[in-house]
C-alpha cells in the first residue's frame, strides 16, 4: 500500500479542504493508495507533465501526482480543476 504525501503545505491545505467537504474523497484516496495507476480513471499525463499522473476526485476536481514505487509514495503536486494542468 502506498502513502500519500503532498508537495507542500499549500497543496496539503487544498487537499484537506476537498476531503472535508466531500465524504467520497477519502474513500477514493483509500482506493488510490492500493493501486495508484488503475483506480478511478487514473492516467499518466503527457507533454511537459510526462511522468505525472492525474486522478479524478469528483465533480471538476483533479489531483496531479507523482508515484515513487521504491518508497511506495504518492506525491500530490496539485489539486483543482483541469486548469491545474
Amino acid at each position: 500500500m502506498y502513502l500519500i504525501k503532498t508537495r507542500n503545505r499549500k497543496v496539503k491545505a487544498v487537499l484537506e479542504k476537498y476531503i472535508s467537504s466531500r465524504s467520497s474523497t477519502g474513500d477514493k484516496l483509500g482506493k488510490l493508495k492500493i493501486d495508484p495507476r488503475r483506480e478511478n480513471g487514473a492516467h499518466p499525463l503527457k507533454g511537459k507533465l510526462a511522468g505525472k499522473w492525474v486522478y479524478w476526485l469528483g465533480a471538476n476536481i483533479r489531483m496531479v501526482y507523482k508515484i515513487d514505487d521504491v518508497l511506495k509514495l504518492i506525491i500530490v503536486e496539485f489539486v483543482g480543476s483541469h486548469k491545474v494542468y
